[in-house]
């Protein structure tokens, strides 16, 4: 290292030392810093004062590592790293990430902050409708459960208590799901986090399904278990319908090389009809579930009522003279 460095910038290597190698002996980081075993512990208690907390390694080979204390010690990113950061938190912005995201973006070396700063300020995002916010005291007692492999009860939505096998956290298009297994409907269920009121543990483990993977199950469990079932058949190739479908539809199985039938559940029948089936541009037929029958053509008789020309009209259409 350069010879004239002050002592703050020789404290402030040891710390990146310590960050990239947890564990340097005194001996090690004297040779790096260029600098006596005494002066490194100067250095280490600099630091200490500073708030960042190193704890000492005992034994022959022990050294020095970076602690959880009260502060954070300096955060270094780069540039991609520090502007990615602002665009990812721009769609919705609670206030106790807003004010986190300050405290990142005036710590950053100056040019890139002021990049940082520049895009939090003058880019504006719509608001998601769509995306939830958990409680994070929740969310963390629930990740906390899955990582133990412990069996929590849920307080569910009106108070209604489920006691689950907490598999994983799934976040999908800004909402927060637990994948888990229901002991009460004894089966795979989904459950969105932010309808969670309360976390209570249990001290009853258990193993989750072997290869689980927590998106494909997910995924795959969206679409099942709601109170309306669904069957509805393409006049389509598998492969050109599936694009156009929301894996909460339901699971899409080919007929044959022309046709494709679709099997899944809801609990809003009409948002299934008008949001979802409506957007497909393929010709379908409703098979099984009467109340997505019912919508269907309610939708449709609404759409043909839209199109009659009123008697005595006139049929005015673009490009004609007459």
């Amino acid at each position: 290292m350069p010879p004239d460095l002050t002592p703050t910038a020789r404290a402030l290597r040891t710390l990146d030392l310590l960050w990239e190698r947890p564990g340097l002996g005194a001996g090690e980081l004297a040779g790096r810093l260029g600098v006596t075993e005494r002066a490194v512990r100067r250095y280490v208690g600099m630091l200490r004062e500073a708030g960042v907390s190193v704890e000492s390694v005992p034994g022959p080979g022990g050294g020095y590592r970076l602690g959880r204390g009260a502060r954070l010690p300096p955060v270094r990113f780069t540039q991609e790293e520090a502007l990615g950061l602002v665009m990812a938190v721009l769609g919705g912005r609670p206030e106790l990430v807003a004010t986190a995201l300050g405290k990142v973006v005036r710590a950053l070396p100056a040019e890139v902050g002021r990049q940082a700063a520049l895009l939090g300020a003058y880019a504006a995002a719509v608001p998601d409708p769509y995306v939830t916010r958990p409680d994070p005291v929740l969310t963390a007692e629930l990740a906390g459960a899955v990582a133990a492999r412990r069996r929590v009860v849920l307080g569910y939505r009106d108070d209604a208590e489920v006691e689950v096998d907490p598999w994983a956290l799934v976040v999908r298009q800004g909402r927060w799901y637990l994948l888990c297994h229901s002991h009460r409907a004894a089966a795979v269920r989904t459950y969105r986090v932010d309808r969670v009121r309360a976390v209570r543990s249990t001290n009853r483990s258990f193993t989750p399904p072997p290869d689980l993977d927590p998106v494909a199950a997910l995924e795959e469990h969206l679409g099942l278990g709601w109170e309306f079932a669904t069957r509805v058949v393409f006049d389509a190739p598998l492969a050109d319908v599936a694009p156009w479908l929301r894996p909460p539809m339901g699971r899409l199985e080919a007929l044959d090389d022309a046709s494709c039938v679709l099997v899944g559940s809801t609990r809003n029948p009409a948002m299934y009809a008008g949001e979802w089936l409506a957007r497909v541009p393929f010709g379908f037929r409703v098979e099984g579930g009467e109340e997505l029958r019912a919508e269907v053509a309610a939708l449709a008789e609404r759409f043909a009522k839209a199109a009659e020309v009123p008697v005595g009209a006139t049929d005015v259409r673009p490009g004609r003279d007459d």
